[in-house]
């Protein structure tokens, strides 16, 4: 009889749990699973956005027409997209992780200097790209100070590859915060004991690092990889504030290629085509840095 009563329990907390979930299962189905299914919907098909004209059935035609590319509109957009990612991943979580070596400790300045740090990744992407583009535009503050000073204006937005440059370093200024915050949290789990010991034996800084710090560091390097990389993907807001994808395309990103080109244009079953190869491409990439970084550490602990 008790351990009828006590199944019986069991079973009405479960079911209650379940029932609680419920909400935000929906919340995130209507949020989430259907939009996403919905452009999946549209990507096999020829469809302008228009309620009042449904979308025709195309099939694969959209995917064949994005790997093509026949006009050439999307591959300068996978170019830069590609080298904001990779370039954008190294100086993000190399920036960050200098940082969080220096600012370990916690002082009213170290605190501070946090504070300050992660604030960037706190406005809104759209709005930092506005605020660079007033500073760093052809007649922004810091031209306008140059000639004040009879010293020629720099390029920063107006020359292709000045253009690229300036928007891979305004989007780490705006991102690294987070990844600040996730290395910091990191070095909290490395043991001290290890690192005096270390000391104590006659390692230097260096080696500190190199054989104890950066070894318990591996979970939190693969977390700050990926979402690095996923964040750096999707770049929008930014480029929309800052450059505006120009001048040309010299700047354009695959996501404003998405959201500034083919929806602006009334192509949705192309640009839902784009953004599920996006989201493709995107999933792959994490899966991979996820397996090469669990191998290393595999390597590492074979070592040790």
């Amino acid at each position: 009889m008790a351990r009828t009563t006590t199944s019986r329990r069991g079973f009405v907390s479960s079911l209650a749990n379940g029932l609680m979930t419920i909400p935000a299962a929906a919340v995130y189905a209507g949020l989430t699973v259907v939009p996403v299914g919905f452009a999946v919907y549209y990507s096999f098909t020829r469809y302008n956005g228009i309620p009042s004209q449904p979308p025709t059935w195309v099939g694969f035609e959209n995917y064949a027409r994005v790997i093509q590319d026949p006009i050439g509109d999307l591959r300068p957009a996978v170019v830069v997209t590609t080298l904001i990612a990779v370039v954008g991943a190294f100086l993000v979580n190399g920036a960050a992780l200098a940082l969080a070596l220096l600012l370990r400790r916690t002082t009213p300045f170290n605190t501070f200097a946090r504070v300050v740090m992660f604030y960037p990744h706190v406005l809104s992407a759209l709005i930092v790209g506005f605020l660079w583009q007033a500073i760093l535009g052809p007649q922004g503050a810091v031209n306008n100070l140059l000639e004040s000073r009879g010293t020629s204006s720099l390029p920063f937005l107006a020359d292709p590859d000045w253009a690229l440059a300036t928007l891979i370093v305004v989007i780490v200024w705006a991102q690294f915060g987070v990844q600040l915050v996730l290395y910091l949290a990191g070095l909290q789990a490395v043991s001290p004991e290890l690192q005096e010991a270390a000391r104590l034996d006659g390692a230097g800084s260096v080696q500190v690092f190199r054989h104890v710090t950066w070894p318990a560091l591996a979970p939190t390097v693969t977390v700050t990889i990926v979402t690095s990389v996923l964040s750096l993907l999707k770049v929008y807001d930014v480029v929309l504030g800052l450059t505006n994808g120009g001048p040309g395309d010299a700047t354009q990103t695959w996501a404003y290629e998405i959201l500034a080109v083919s929806f602006a244009n009334n192509k949705v079953g192309l640009a839902c085509a784009q953004a599920v190869l996006l989201v493709l491409v995107a999933g792959i990439l994490s899966f991979t840095i996820i397996a090469l970084r669990r191998r290393a550490e595999e390597g590492a602990e074979a070592v040790g």
